[in-house]
């Protein structure tokens, strides 16, 4: 027993074995018995045509000669500027996601949406100028009574014609879209709480 007490350094410095261990199984309890061993190197791109691929631009500059390990650091530093690339673009994509418009510290600056509806109005204005002086023409070439009509006078007098009867069809196919509302009378608003639309929210 005394060579027993001798030899046991760890009672001697005041460690408590017991202690000690549950101390670790309690830190590192997803670590203890496990085997940590180096993974296999996989090259994350095709090896044969990308090392293929390297021998015809080395060849370029009179290198005959490519060890695998270039093919296999030219795969790993592709790997890792995809990944940054992405990486980036996440960053990109949460920052024009978030709102800025009730930030007290921010103003805003340009409304794309404003200056396009207004670039659209202008387009639509100056279309409709056009229609209007086309118009025109077409309907002094329907009231000239020349006798010697050349053909284009024949073919602006026919396309009057045309809008003629094409603005006729209009006007008729609104008084029988007004005919129709009118018969079938205001269109009342459903209630918020009917049924239906319950059933449509619960889904």
């Amino acid at each position: 027993r005394d060579d027993d007490d001798i030899n046991d350094v760890a009672s001697m410095a005041g460690v408590n074995l017991n202690e000690e261990s549950a101390r670790i199984m309690a830190t590192n309890s997803d670590l203890v018995g496990t085997q940590i061993q180096s993974c296999k190197d996989e090259p994350f791109l095709a090896a044969i045509p990308l090392h293929k691929r390297i021998l015809e631009t080395a060849k370029k500059l009179g290198i005959t000669d490519v060890p695998a390990e270039v093919v296999t650091f030219i795969s790993h530093a592709t790997q890792n500027r995809l990944r940054t690339v992405i990486e980036k673009v996440t960053v990109i994509t949460q920052h024009r996601m978030e709102s800025y418009k009730d930030d007290e510290w921010y103003e805003q600056a340009t409304d794309v949406r404003s200056q396009l509806k207004f670039f659209e109005q202008l387009e639509r204005l100056e279309k409709q100028r056009k229609d209007e002086q086309e118009r025109e023409i077409l309907l002094k070439a329907a009231k000239s009574r020349s006798r010697q009509e050349d053909p284009e006078q024949a073919r602006l007098k026919q396309k009057a014609k045309e809008m003629q009867q094409q603005e006729l069809a209009q006007m008729r196919q609104r008084d029988a879209n007004l005919t129709a509302l009118a018969a079938i009378g205001p269109r009342k608003k459903r209630r918020l709480d009917a049924p239906g639309l319950l059933a449509m929210g619960g889904e």
